[in-house]
């Protein structure tokens, strides 16, 4: 084995030749030639570190900041506060939205007046009776195939929707006949108890229905006669929403589904203000 000469003497030569200014550097270098007995020449770095770094290092000499914890909190606070924000905006938004819409209806006039008809136990009925109620209506007749069947079916799912939230104003739901010739009081009762246990029919004459229907701009037509003397009423398809103060707030046509218009409903009654004294 070959015995390496002492690095110590060289080193410690070097270190008191440094000015006193640099004792506080973090790192020294130094280096040696050390000669083998054979004659070999190596050359021998060493470090000296002064064993104090900045005082912000870490373990791995980087600065030290928030842990990933504190870091993974602070984001998911702001962006909570950011989706907020967000959501009362929009929130906002739809609210606005919503009392235009229902601006411009009122002024559209639909739904003026009084009406007076007799429901399917042969009661007289005003729009007055109604005042208070949240009303859901449509119009149309009993010989109807499918197209009546489908929406009075459609708007007995909003109200039995409604219903199961006890937190909400009852709705009446109303079905006005626009063949009155043929759907009398009888007919009327025998076809509502079909749908809904507090669906209530109103019928009239021929000038009681057309004055309902023309202040709803409703249309309707009835249709050539078969051999049966059958016949099919064109008319408007439509469900109207009238708010407890008896006036005409929203409508929904076949394109809505069950769940749009109860949800629509749900945001007329949140933001119901009585206009009247």
């Amino acid at each position: 084995m070959l015995k390496y000469r002492s690095i110590r003497p060289a080193l410690l030569l070097l270190l008191a030749q440094r000015p006193k200014a640099q004792r506080g550097l973090s790192q020294l270098k130094a280096s040696a030639l050390l000669r083998t007995p054979g004659g070999e020449v190596r050359q021998v770095r060493c470090r000296l570190s002064s064993g104090q770094g900045p005082a912000e290092t870490g373990r791995q000499g980087q600065p030290r900041g928030p842990g990933l914890r504190t870091r993974l909190l602070v984001t998911a606070l702001f962006g909570a506060g950011l989706g907020g924000v967000w959501l009362a905006l929009r929130a906002e938004k739809e609210r606005e939205q919503q009392r235009r819409r229902t601006e411009a209806l009122r002024q559209a006039s639909v739904g003026q007046g009084d009406f007076s008809l007799l429901d399917h136990r042969g009661q007289a009925r005003c729009k007055a009776d109604f005042r208070g109620q949240w009303v859901l209506m449509y119009f149309g007749f009993t010989h109807c195939p499918d197209i009546c069947p489908d929406e009075l079916e459609k708007l007995v799912q909003v109200v039995r929707q409604l219903e199961a939230q006890p937190d909400l104003p009852p709705v009446q739901p109303i079905f006005v006949t626009v063949d009155p010739a043929r759907d009398d009081v009888a007919a009327m009762a025998r076809y509502v108890q079909d749908f809904h246990p507090r669906l209530l029919g109103l019928t009239g004459s021929a000038k009681q229905v057309a004055e309902v229907s023309r202040s709803y701009r409703v249309y309707y037509s009835a249709g050539p006669k078969d051999e049966d003397q059958d016949y099919i009423v064109d008319h408007s398809i439509a469900i109207y929403l009238l708010n407890p103060d008896g006036l005409f707030t929203d409508y929904y046509g076949r394109a809505r589904s069950a769940e749009q218009i109860a949800d629509s409903v749900r945001r007329h009654m949140a933001v119901f203000r009585s206009v009247l004294p």
